[in-house]
C-alpha cells in the first residue's frame, strides 16, 4: 500500500517553468513505477509523462517532450516534474499515480495509486 500526495501547482505566466512533486508513504517505494498525469476541464485524464523503478527510465508524451523532465529521489521518496515553456493548453489538474512494478505504463487504468491532483494553470 502507498499514499500519494502531490504539491506543487500553481498559476504561471505562459513561457514560465513549475516544479510539481509526488510524495509518497510507504515502503519501498522506489520499487514502484511513477506516472504523471493531467486532465483538462471537459477532457480524459491523459498520461503527461513516467519514470520506472530501480532502472529509472523516463517516458514522455509527445506533447511534453523536450519541455518535462520526470526524476525521483529515492531517499526522498518522491518524484518530481520539472515543467519548463509551459503553455496555456499544459492547464490541468495533475495526478501521480503509482504501480508495484518496474515498467512504466500510459493507461490510466494500470495504476492502482492514486494522489488527490494539483491544479496548474498557464496564463497567456
Amino acid at each position: 500500500q502507498v499514499q500519494l500526495v502531490e504539491s506543487g501547482g500553481g498559476l504561471v505566466q505562459a513561457g514560465g517553468s513549475l516544479r510539481l512533486s509526488c510524495a509518497a508513504s510507504g515502503r519501498a517505494f522506489s520499487t514502484y513505477a511513477v506516472g504523471w498525469f493531467r486532465q483538462a476541464p471537459g477532457k480524459e485524464r491523459e498520461f503527461v509523462a513516467g519514470i520506472g523503478a530501480s532502472i529509472p527510465s523516463a517516458v514522455y508524451a509527445d506533447s511534453v517532450k523536450g519541455r518535462f523532465t520526470i526524476s525521483r529521489d529515492s531517499a526522498k521518496n518522491t518524484v518530481y516534474l520539472q515543467m519548463n515553456s509551459l503553455k496555456p493548453e499544459d492547464t490541468a489538474v495533475y495526478y501521480c499515480a503509482a504501480r508495484a512494478t518496474i515498467v512504466v505504463f500510459t493507461s490510466t487504468s494500470r495504476y492502482p495509486y492514486w494522489g488527490q491532483g494539483t491544479q496548474v494553470t498557464v496564463s497567456s
